[in-house]
């Protein structure tokens, strides 16, 4: 999958596309939907997919530090979109330029001129431009005569008796809620997040836990507390993947005194050395809350417990 960062890596004369265009924070069922599409019609027009992304996301620049938690990050996405089949992914800096450029002027230089939009399928509620202007109409009527346009609609499904709109938001509901089991549903896949493995402050090592200290690259996780995973990682010397179940810990260790985002892993019967390696933790469990204790020795006694409760739950 060929990977385009910002409009001056273009081709002048970039073969025509069929696109899409979007966040596509977590690349759920409702994208899948979307990207299915695209796939399908460039196949039939014998054209080359592409995903159109905005990096940051463009809350992350309207909201800060309040804005929502991603679900994945940049890397993430990308191995997501890049297992769906697409062929391309340009991504767009979401800058104070991009922020303020009217909707037609998006149209004009970059679908027409720079990508030559030959089909472009976006969602129903899609909305772009300054001051989210533009929508499926105007992308529609704006580009008569360069490219064909088609709404996808929302993918709806039931949960508990009530039916919902799939989107991030249901996804990072569930996260929250520690749903995990309709977390996957959304996903079609479990909720996993991957960094490289960085030192810590060996506290784990120190109390009989020694821990991945993994590196989040992203302002707060989606989710909070401690929970059965299983980790999967490239062997250093033969470039063979392996995985082990671990217990791992999302969030900022207040009982001694965190004050970032972290994610440290303990993995079950075996202490490879992991560091610099890229670790990938699937979510399978969660096993309690994260909490403060009032010592180190209190820590570790829940921590015994939570490695046994992890075992049983293996076992079952």
């Amino acid at each position: 999958m060929q990977l385009i960062r910002g409009l001056i890596n273009l081709n002048r004369q970039a073969e025509r596309c069929v696109a899409t265009i979007g966040n596509f924070d977590g690349v759920h069922i409702g994208h899948q939907a979307i990207i299915k599409k695209v796939i399908a019609q460039a196949k039939q027009s014998n054209l080359a997919s592409c995903v159109i992304l905005f990096e940051p996301h463009p809350k992350e620049v309207f909201l800060g530090d309040k804005s929502p938690e991603r679900l994945s990050r940049f890397l993430e996405k990308y191995a997501q979109l890049k297992s769906l089949g697409i062929d391309k992914v340009l991504v767009l800096k979401f800058n104070r330029q991009l922020r303020e450029m009217p909707a037609e002027q998006f149209i004009d230089s970059i679908l027409i001129e720079k990508l030559r939009i030959a089909h472009l399928v976006v969602g129903d509620d899609f909305q772009f431009g300054y001051k989210r202007q533009g929508n499926y109409q105007l992308l529609k009527i704006h580009g008569e005569g360069h490219y064909t346009v088609e709404p996808t609609p929302s993918v709806v499904v039931e949960h508990l008796g009530d039916k919902h709109r799939v989107s991030s938001s249901l996804v990072r509901e569930a996260l929250a809620n520690n749903d995990l089991v309709f977390a996957e549903k959304l996903l079609e896949r479990r909720y996993s997040m991957s960094g490289k493995v960085n030192y810590g402050q060996q506290l784990g090592r120190q109390i009989g836990f020694p821990t991945a200290n993994v590196v989040l690259n992203r302002r707060k996780p989606a989710l909070s507390g401690v929970y059965l995973v299983k980790a999967s990682w490239r062997d250093r010397q033969n470039d063979q993947r392996l995985s082990c179940w671990g217990v791992a810990n999302c969030g900022s260790r207040p009982t001694v005194e965190g004050l970032n985002y972290r994610l440290e892993v303990h993995l079950l019967g075996v202490s490879p050395d992991l560091y610099g390696i890229e670790l990938g933790i699937d979510f399978y469990a969660f096993l309690r809350g994260e909490k403060k204790f009032d010592s180190v020795e209190l820590l570790t006694e829940q921590i015994k417990f939570d490695v046994e409760h992890a075992k049983e739950l293996i076992k079952d």
